[in-house]
């Protein structure tokens, strides 16, 4: 059982990730944003340091896939490498803060560990509009994605929308974040839960 959930900056994926692990036991693995030592110069900077960031979280990533998705019983990832290659590189490349040799670079060996990534049983998408982010980023309080441009945040959820609407690996739950306040409200929770179980997940574990 390998559950992942998808979304843009702000979005609550890391909340509903650990409020999903604890309601049915499953290992949560969380973005690596911490340990990236480009972050913060990436937003101060997205050209300059736009293939040095995504190279970092690919690696990471990988080395999660490898070591703590693949052949887990029961688990739940924080954002997929697939997310980092399709939505955020891309993103980069296409609003110019990546040159094309260092996207092609990067697409190729995305393209090359691919074969060997175990794809999710069940993909969960937060959707946000931008005042919604915009809200959560700010009570979260990282100083530095306080100036993230809108532009930015924007392309992430246009390449979020039509990878999402492409995405027939496994079955898709869409969360619409601007009217469920999962973190807060019971019933929006319960409404997500009974999306999983709908497609067989669920206590006692099903799959």
């Amino acid at each position: 059982m390998y559950l992942a959930i998808s979304g843009n900056i702000g979005s609550g994926k890391s909340t509903l990730t650990r409020m999903l692990a604890e309601r049915y036991g499953l290992r949560p693995v969380y973005e690596p944003y911490a340990d990236n030592p480009y972050l913060e110069d990436f937003y101060g900077d997205m050209r300059r340091y736009s293939f040095h960031s995504q190279i970092y979280f690919l690696s990471r990533r990988l080395e999660q896939h490898l070591n703590l998705v693949t052949g887990a019983r029961y688990v739940i990832q924080d954002r997929t490498v697939f997310e980092d290659a399709n939505i955020f590189a891309r993103n980069l490349y296409q609003q110019g803060n990546m040159e094309r040799r260092d996207w092609e670079t990067y697409w190729g060996l995305y393209q090359g560990i691919l074969p060997a990534l175990r794809v999710p049983d069940l993909l969960i998408h937060i959707d946000a509009s931008l005042p919604t982010l915009r809200r959560r980023i700010a009570l979260r309080g990282r100083a530095y994605e306080q100036d993230i441009p809108d532009a930015y945040l924007g392309g992430l959820n246009r390449l979020y929308d039509e990878w999402i609407s492409a995405f027939d690996d496994s079955p898709v739950v869409r969360v619409n974040g601007d009217q469920l306040d999962f973190v807060h409200d019971p019933h929006a929770f319960e409404w997500v839960c009974q999306r999983v179980q709908a497609q067989g997940f669920g206590l006692p574990l099903l799959r």
